[in-house]
């Protein structure tokens, strides 16, 4: 299967912007950007659907350069219902340096900031060497700014599509680049530069763009939808991310491992096939996981993070290291130990019961676990003699519910 192929099969080629496109493509040798802002320090999954393409595209023979924008973070892209809110020049700078570190730890390619060609321009430059390329009413047809008329658009959003146009262009004149990958919603910021580059230079370039990358419900794997999952294990721990994947939904998990993973067209076939003969064996969900965390973390990450999801399944806490349990039940309720405690009190102190009734019905029924031992005697003395590494009681009451103890 040619390049092209592969890529609308595995549905990352929503519009390009010429049918010859496709033959240049296949036959490689193109020089293509990809690029984001830095508003956060570290990317997010929406963020390496996009990026992996980049790796697609290279290893089919084209050379990819990765911009990370500087200039542009400073301003933020029209979103479709309201302005972004600004970030400070040294939060961008910042996030800029987290963000090149990641790229070039993931994928490996160049990564240049708009900021170094930008910075330069005086506004009356601008207007004169670009602003009178673009025509208002050309401007105002484009999805995003017609979407913002009847709510109001700031004309610094309304200039972001210039500064976009302005780093194409810039990069086709020093580094010959004649292709531009982006996402669905920059569609309209890419055809602005295309056809800025063809009144400016008479030469022609190509892109096209991706569809989103989006969860059943439509909404995208993004920071501002408030569901990012980071690339970042410090952000976004490789376990949360092993939860995350093995529980997408299942009509959904089919094109995610076209999307997300290198598996060829016939490996995905056979898991599909497996997957619709056995979906209570998650195979699809799980190759997912193992696939993406691979890529990102590294193999020892993904086998850390199932060592925490079977002994967390399997109530065997004991095997666990401290850093583990904390990655594990990062979000459970806990609780400060600051002295030796019976077990009564320790569980009515902290809110694990409601009561000392309610807790000696627990604990004589062995509902109360510690470290996965049952817990008899309610005056039993709780010491760091009994906590994992001295620092830390799991406690599980009844079947599901659990609270850490955290020594001080």
């Amino acid at each position: 299967m040619k390049l092209f192929d592969e890529l609308k099969w595995r549905g990352l080629i929503k519009d390009v912007t010429s049918p010859e496109l496709e033959e240049k493509l296949n036959n490689g040798g193109m020089t293509f950007y990809i690029g984001t802002d830095p508003t956060a320090d570290s990317m997010h999954i929406g963020h390496l659907s996009s990026f992996l393409i980049s790796k697609r595209l290279k290893d089919a023979g084209h050379n990819p350069i990765l911009l990370v924008g500087g200039a542009t973070g400073q301003i933020g892209d029209p979103r479709p219902t309201t302005e972004r809110a600004m970030i400070t020049k040294e939060e961008v700078a910042y996030n800029f340096e987290c963000l090149k570190k990641q790229a070039e730890d993931i994928f490996g390619f160049e990564v240049v900031n708009n900021l170094d060609w930008i910075k330069d321009i005086n506004v009356i430059d601008f207007l004169r060497d670009y602003g009178k390329f673009f025509n208002i009413n050309y401007m105002l047809d484009k999805d995003i700014i017609r979407r913002r008329l009847d709510s109001g658009i700031t004309f610094t959003e309304f200039s972001y599509m210039l500064l976009q146009s302005l780093d194409f262009l810039h990069l086709h004149e020093t580094r010959g680049v004649d292709l531009q990958v982006a996402g669905s919603d920059q569609w309209g910021n890419i055809t602005a530069g295309v056809d800025l580059i063809r009144k400016k230079t008479g030469d022609e370039v190509y892109a096209f763009t991706m569809p989103l990358v989006t969860t059943k419900d439509g909404k995208k794997f993004g920071k501002s939808e408030g569901n990012a999952l980071w690339l970042d294990k410090n952000k976004t721990s490789s376990y949360e991310l092993y939860q995350y994947l093995v529980n997408v939904e299942d009509e959904m998990v089919i094109d995610y491992l076209k999307i997300f993973t290198f598996l060829s067209k016939e490996e995905i076939e056979e898991i599909e096939r497996q997957h619709k003969e056995r979906p209570e064996e998650r195979l699809a969900h799980k190759t997912l996981a193992r696939e993406i965390i691979t890529f990102i973390h590294g193999k020892e990450e993904y086998n850390k993070a199932i060592k925490i999801s079977e002994a967390l399944f399997s109530g065997d806490v004991k095997s666990l290291k401290l850093d583990e349990i904390l990655i594990g039940f990062k979000d459970i309720p806990s609780f400060e130990i600051s002295s030796e405690v019976s077990l009564i009190d320790m569980l009515v102190n902290n809110g694990v019961c409601s009561s000392k009734r309610e807790a000696r019905e627990f604990i004589g029924s062995g509902a109360i676990t510690i470290n996965g031992d049952k817990m008899s005697d309610e005056n039993m003395i709780i010491t760091k003699s009994l906590a994992i590494e001295g620092k830390v009681l799991v406690i599980r009451r009844g079947k599901k519910k659990y609270f850490l103890g955290k020594f001080i």
